[in-house]
């Protein structure tokens, strides 16, 4: 068994992981307009689905989506970095990782925008279409 000073560091490194995991985001907020426009639109789409009442698997679809987005476009900075990194100077392949990159993103939020849709499409019709 563990002795307490252990657990205690082990603690200790598990909150700062968690640190570390927030200073990223908060350094790819800083710099990516991108994710920017994603925390604008995720405010925009829970402010909706309070509007909206969604149901509780309503919001668990949503979660989803917004956070495969989110971890999408953080991926996609990463690879940037790293390719930038490794890669200062043009070369194919790094072009080639950093589109691939991009359209991971891409794919994703098309597959939210999808889920938005089926969710808050038939709530703001019957909203619009009222007389």
């Amino acid at each position: 068994m563990a002795s307490q000073p252990q657990r205690f560091r082990v603690l200790r490194q598990r909150a700062a992981s968690f640190g570390h995991a927030f200073r990223g985001v908060r350094l790819a907020l800083a710099s990516e307009l991108h994710l920017r426009f994603h925390a604008v639109a995720t405010v925009a789409v829970v402010a909706l689905g309070f509007y909206c009442r969604l149901e509780r698997w309503e919001w668990a679809l949503v979660a989803l989506a917004v956070g495969a987005v989110w971890s999408a476009e953080l991926l996609n900075t990463a690879v940037e970095a790293i390719v930038d990194l490794v890669s200062p100077q043009h070369h194919p392949l790094a072009g080639r990782a950093k589109d691939v990159a991009a359209g991971a993103v891409l794919v994703v939020a098309l597959a939210a925008l999808v889920v938005g849709l089926l969710i808050f499409g038939p709530r703001l019709w019957q909203l619009w279409a009222r007389p």
